[in-house]
């Protein structure tokens, strides 16, 4: 009995220092944007907040584009995740359940993008967006992140629907469903914790992107977040405490989103394990 909560009190221990190391960037965040200027220069670094100077965000807020800034990474993002995941979901349907021909060299194909970097696709990107007029666009930024995106969504859903049994499509055939209505009735449901983890991907992709953003984007009020927050850097000095509390605003969203999606993720991991 000793060993076994000598084993539980390990793993709680090591569970509370992975917390901790995963969670102490965005509280140092946080008291740095409560910190004064002479917190952030003295010899030894304040560890806990200045909660008396809580009114920084509220300033943060008020400072020229933020809050445009952080509507306009919400839209993008959402957008990412949302034509990412609609053509994904197809995509990796048609590359799991069908055999058609070049079928192998388009999974090869999808696997090799990830290994081109963004600054390789700029150019072309846009002399293409430039003919189409989309860009100084949101709907152009969420096409070229979508571009990005979508094979490693496709991929993690092609083995998820690869992993579900053959037999319940079949099923659906007897009964007269069609390809989509099977994929979107059968399969969608099963595979709910991988679409999670793929519009998780797909979310966190879009709201830190930057070079695509930065190069395609030139209104300032139609700039995301990640763009707006370094252009407070400037050559003669740059206000610390307004940056660090527009960072701490700006990992809030991504962080509440991957909260919602792990419950579904975890849910769906759980479905099966207790026997009605």
């Amino acid at each position: 009995m000793s060993r076994f909560r000598m084993g539980v009190g390990l793993r709680v221990v090591a569970v509370l220092v992975v917390l901790g190391i995963a969670v102490f960037p965005l509280y140092w965040m946080f008291v740095t944007a409560l910190s004064s200027n002479a917190d952030l220069f003295a010899e030894e670094a304040r560890l806990l907040p200045d909660l008396s100077r809580l009114g920084v965000f509220a300033d943060a807020l008020a400072e020229g584009e933020v809050v445009g800034w952080l509507r306009n990474s919400l839209v993008v993002a959402a957008g990412t995740t949302a034509l990412s995941i609609g053509l994904g979901l197809p995509l990796s349907y048609a590359l799991s359940r069908y055999s058609f021909r070049g079928k192998v060299v388009m999974t090869v194909v999808l696997l090799l993008t990830q290994m081109l970097p963004e600054a390789l696709m700029v150019v072309p990107l846009f002399a293409l967006f430039n003919r189409f007029d989309l860009l100084d666009s949101l709907v152009g930024l969420i096409l070229a992140n979508s571009a990005f995106v979508l094979p490693i969504v496709a991929l993690i859903l092609k083995g998820s629907i690869d992993a579900l049994p053959r037999e319940l499509e079949e099923a659906g055939m007897i009964d007269g469903a069609r390809p989509l209505t099977r994929l979107v009735r059968i399969n969608v449901p099963l595979i709910a914790p991988s679409i999670a983890a793929a519009a998780v991907i797909a979310f966190f992709h879009a709201w830190n992107e930057y070079v695509f953003a930065v190069t395609f984007i030139y209104a300032p009020h139609r700039q995301p977040a990640s763009v707006g927050i370094a252009s407070f850097i400037g050559e003669v000095g740059t206000p610390v405490q307004t940056v660090m509390a527009v960072a701490f605003l700006f990992t809030l969203p991504a962080v509440a989103f991957y909260l919602f999606a792990q419950k579904y993720v975890v849910a769906g991991m759980t479905a099966g394990a207790v026997k009605g």
